[in-house]
């Protein structure tokens, strides 16, 4: 698949090790950096969402999403876990779910330039699954740059896979990833983040709390970065076959 990312914000919060550990599946080490594991909202937009060398699908080719991630690795890739992406598009969410095992949920989302700051709201609406909500406002401040390796933003952001895994029965909840299955990995590709420190204010923010952890109103670090071009491969299992990105 190929997709473009739009005006996106890394709000990223400090938490314990052990406050995450066990919502990973078996197969997944959290990784740390500065002794801290980290926790991150990441709000954008999506866009240009296509099959490669397909035409866009009207109905499902744009739309926000909101994530709530941390970082794993299987002992081989580092890489991203989602607790959860919430989503505007019901079309989006059940053929993440489907297809990528991921925990995408339903949600009544909305954004709006307010000068230099981009207001960004979102409210769980996924039927059987806990509320969560998401208000605040983000822009960029200072100059682009492109991060370097061993830097905080550089572990943060350069990641070029995801996890995911399957649970027999219904989808996973948020919480619930200790009782998934089988642990699968999926490639993406892309230029190296043109980033930029951000301005964000949060005025709600309920995401964490089915993990049983409350974000305070200010993030420990934030940065913000305009757009990116990405390429995403179907899932591999890890431990058995990979994916065609290899």
């Amino acid at each position: 698949m190929s997709m473009t990312w739009l005006n996106l914000a890394f709000l990223h919060w400090r938490v314990p090790a052990e406050a995450l550990e066990h919502h990973l599946p078996a197969g997944l080490t959290l990784e740390t950096f500065d002794g801290s594991a980290w926790l991150g909202v990441v709000p954008f937009e999506m866009a240009d969402v296509r099959a490669r060398g397909l035409p866009r699908v009207p109905g499902i080719h744009r739309f926000l999403e909101l994530n709530l991630r941390t970082y794993v690795t299987d002992g081989v890739r580092p890489g991203v876990w989602f607790f959860s992406l919430d989503c505007e598009n019901p079309l989006a969410v059940r053929g993440a779910r489907t297809a990528f095992h991921l925990p995408y949920f339903d949600a009544r989302m909305g954004s709006r330039q307010r000068g230099d700051l981009l207001e960004y709201r979102s409210e769980r609406t996924h039927l059987g699954q806990a509320p969560a909500r998401f208000r605040g406002e983000y822009g960029p401040v200072g100059e682009a740059f492109t991060s370097t390796p061993g830097t905080l933003e550089h572990w943060l952001t350069e990641r070029y896979c995801l996890y995911s895994a399957s649970r027999p029965g219904r989808c996973r909840s948020a919480q619930d990833a200790s009782k998934s299955g089988r642990v699968f990995r999926g490639e993406i590709r892309h230029q190296p983040w043109s980033l930029q420190a951000a301005e964000a204010h949060v005025f709600e923010n309920t995401l964490a709390q089915p993990l049983g952890i409350n974000l305070p109103r200010v993030p420990d670090a934030a940065h913000f970065a305009r757009r990116l071009e990405v390429q995403a491969w179907l899932l591999g299992r890890v431990g058995g076959l990979e994916s065609g990105a290899q």
